[in-house]
């Protein structure tokens, strides 16, 4: 079968992405580090990756999809210590503000979102593992430290020789690491620090070391693909490839997918800068809708730019498609003609539409498709047979559905009063009553609806 091409960050070229098992993606994204509400540009990996699995589930493809959630982290103790709590009161409470946002941008529950605390057991499995190949080792304060040097692939993901990194490591104050570049996998525990036994005393997990265990224990050795912002390159990611490739004894990820930076007005989001926006404030006064098109609106790989007239203009692109969707079902229901062109032009639009995400994802693209098909829509609706209208709205919403947009479409019952007068009303413009219509147009918007006269008939909207 063909297979759509990604740009995969370690070869640094568009490619065919082929999983290992035909039919079948094993794919995992770096999730949060619940110590905060996430910001906008937590947002873009979480919507853009979960758009790519759509989209493979689309096309016929079954797809375990892992995110992980990191528990333990320095942030986390910090907000637990300032708040006077414990790092896990932290975590829960910030996991299910995570998981409500992930259901306002409309985001498919993943396959497994395992969490760090969790997988102790796992993540000292691999740090035994490094430290008998001679690839770690403990030092006496209880940190464990992973030798960089002797990975002779280190720097293939960010494609940067060993030289360059030494020009920027140094050991920071209590480190006891043999060489400036070797990186923590466990750390020993600290003064009211929570901790793990361990066969090195106890402590917590190095940040790196939970992916590489956590992708292992739920999609096996070799994934197909890893993805996060480009930001996780180096060193996360880079430190990812390392450990479970000196680990394993072989590939960890076959792909790797990375987005580009949010910049909120030209300039790069930032707390200092209070341009720092999160996720739960944006959509407090834009819904949370106009975020996920917005994010989706251009390509993954380029650099986005957030301002507020550009969401009021996603907001205002995404009530065209609902009105040309609402419009599709009055059409439906009042069909009468017997056209078939609508058919073709939505074949048209579908063909476009999965052209641009088999490239690279392109959902700039994708989206250009689907308005492409809006316009066809609203042109042809009115002389198309029932049957084609159908056909129309079914690819309307596979191809937004691929997308995640269109998601608020339920709709209140119009209640049989409403029904009555708008009856009435064309009844009275047909037998040029116009003061009678007049008077229960007024009526209607009284009651919070309007009535628009359309080809097919009139149409009840709520205002």
């Amino acid at each position: 079968m063909e297979h759509m091409k990604i740009f995969n960050t370690m070869t640094r070229q568009k490619e065919e992405f082929i999983p290992l098992k035909e039919g079948e993606y094993r794919i995992y994204v770096c999730g949060p580090t619940v110590y905060n509400f996430i910001h906008m540009g937590n947002a873009r990996p979480v919507c853009v990756f979960d758009t790519l699995r759509r989209y493979l589930e689309y096309r016929g493809n079954r797809v375990l999809y892992v995110s992980n959630i990191t528990d333990i982290d320095d942030k986390i103790i910090k907000k637990a210590n300032e708040e006077g709590t414990t790092y896990d009161v932290i975590a829960r409470r910030y996991e299910e503000e995570y998981f409500k946002d992930c259901r306002g941008l409309n985001v498919k529950p993943a396959t497994a979102y395992p969490r760090a605390t969790e997988h102790i057991d796992e993540i000292q499995a691999i740090i035994k593992d490094l430290i008998e190949k001679g690839y770690a080792y403990p030092v006496e304060n209880g940190d464990v430290y992973f030798r960089t040097r002797k990975d002779k692939n280190y720097g293939k993901l960010s494609h940067q020789p060993i030289e360059d990194l030494e020009s920027g490591a140094r050991i920071a104050v209590g480190e006891l690491k043999e060489d400036p570049l070797d990186f923590a996998v466990w750390k020993g525990s600290k003064p009211g620090e929570p901790a793990w036994d361990s066969p090195w005393g106890p402590g917590r997990p190095g940040w790196h070391i939970e992916c590489s265990a956590m992708a292992r224990r739920h999609l096996g050795n070799t994934i197909d693909l890893h993805c996060g912002g480009v930001d996780l390159v180096f060193p996360h990611h880079e430190n990812e490839i390392a450990q479970s490739e000196c680990a394993n004894g072989c590939t960890f990820a076959r792909y790797w997918m990375h987005n580009g930076f949010l910049n909120i007005d030209n300039r790069k989001m930032s707390k200092s800068l209070n341009n720092f926006f999160t996720v739960r404030d944006v959509a407090a006064e834009v819904g949370y809708e106009p975020i996920r098109f917005f994010l989706l609106s251009g390509h993954y790989r380029s650099p986005l730019n957030y301002t507020r007239e550009v969401v009021e203009s996603c907001k205002a692109s995404l009530e065209r498609l609902y009105t040309c969707r609402d419009n599709l079902d009055f059409a439906i229901a009042h069909a009468e003609s017997s056209g078939t062109e609508l058919t073709e032009k939505a074949a048209a639009a579908q063909r476009k539409f999965i052209e641009a995400m088999d490239d690279d994802l392109n959902t700039a693209d994708a989206i250009a498709a689907v308005f492409e098909l809006a316009r066809e829509i609203n042109t042809l609706s009115a002389t198309s047979s029932r049957e084609t209208l159908e056909g129309a709205a079914k690819t309307f919403d596979e191809l937004t559905g691929v997308l995640g947009l269109l998601y608020n479409r339920e709709k209140d019952e119009i209640p049989d009063k409403v029904k009555q007068l708008a009856e009435e009303r064309a009844a009275a413009r047909k037998e040029k009553n116009w003061a009678r219509a007049d008077a229960i147009r007024d009526e209607l918007a009284g009651m919070g609806y309007v009535v628009e006269d359309t080809a097919n008939g009139p149409k009840i909207v709520k205002k």
